[in-house]
């Protein structure tokens, strides 16, 4: 499990055990700190956490930028992982557009921010319910014989379009959340994965910080704070997941380890093929984060978590419904 790398599909790649989620960096979580975020970056790279996801729409557009400027002359020391999938006008997210000429287009704006040739894994954000999945494998496949991809990925894709996916190009990796606290893939997805050969990256690892244990309700998040808006953030669910949690808290102490850490490390035995991405714009917790690869987890404790989280004990929705209905699902 202390590997240098891991597997994501039978196409080649290989990526850091654990990843850096980037999103953090340009928003949602408070406002940006661009220094910090840059230094953030390059102490991954020290610390072997060299596969970076991004996105076009997250800033919009500026995430891609503050990676390409920070990976100068560190470009071959790293795996990046970057989305296409939705229409972006006057510095707004309008919608899903996943049109071959769209995705064509999409890829020469991310290469060009993230002043790079190639993008290593290219992910579909989300199913666009409006073009085929077979034309959106379709016109990566090309990408990817052209030389500017080379791995395809799906994002909260669900068991059928990444069957169809799959027979058009090989997918190589599902980016879904998927934690201790979101096990919305244990019955049907996974399974899938695992026979088609398919790696997972679990986004929101750490539950967007709830199970880190530094958390406050969600009414005492400044109002940038997409945890303002998380149902599992309000009200009684937040009591209600406070209390679910502990059992994280409870192994973490015996363990002389920080409750995220348990959290990542019960995601790492959940399979070889399985790389979580933590988000952070700190080294602080990106250290934490990354030293989680060498902690283990034996029978007892999995199975206290497993029961401790199981579907049906966390409260409350993950998302609010205009993003639910965005999850193919």
């Amino acid at each position: 499990m202390t590997s240098n790398t891991r597997k994501l599909g039978s196409q080649g790649l290989e990526v850091s055990p654990i990843g850096l989620g980037c999103m953090g960096m340009s928003q949602s979580y408070g406002p940006a700190d661009e220094a910090e975020s840059i230094a953030t970056l390059h102490r991954a790279i020290e610390l072997g956490c060299t596969f970076l996801d991004t996105a076009e729409v997250y800033g919009p557009l500026t995430n891609e930028d503050l990676l390409g400027r920070a990976l100068a002359g560190k470009r071959d020391q790293v795996v990046i992982a970057t989305k296409f999938g939705f229409r972006i006008e006057g510095g707004k997210m309008l919608g899903t557009d996943s049109r071959p000429a769209q995705i064509r287009a999409a890829v020469e704006g991310s290469l060009k921010r993230l002043r790079t040739d190639r993008i290593d894994l290219l992910y579909q954000h989300r199913i666009d319910r409006n073009v085929p999945i077979e034309e959106v494998a379709g016109a990566v496949g090309e990408l990817v014989r052209q030389g500017k991809v080379r791995y395809f990925g799906l994002s909260e894709a669900g068991v059928a379009n990444i069957r169809r996916a799959h027979a058009v190009h090989p997918v190589s990796a599902l980016q879904s959340e998927y934690s201790l606290w979101e096990r919305n893939l244990e019955t049907d997805v996974i399974p899938a994965l695992r026979e088609l050969g398919i790696g997972l990256v679990p986004f929101s690892p750490l539950g967007r910080g709830f199970l880190t244990g530094a958390v406050k309700r969600a009414e005492d998040y400044p109002a940038d704070d997409f945890r303002r808006n998380d149902p599992r953030y309000q009200g009684a669910n937040y009591d209600a997941n406070v209390n679910a949690a502990r059992t994280v808290h409870d192994i973490a102490k015996a363990l002389q380890a920080r409750p995220g850490q348990v959290a990542l490390a019960w995601l790492l035995h959940k399979g070889e093929q399985v790389v979580p991405i933590p988000g952070t714009k700190r080294r602080k917790y990106l250290e934490e984060n990354v030293a989680a690869a060498a902690l283990r987890l034996d029978a007892t404790q999995m199975k206290a978590l497993d029961q401790a989280l199981a579907p049906g004990k966390v409260s409350g929705s993950r998302y609010n419904e205009r993003m639910m209905s965005m999850v193919d699902r």
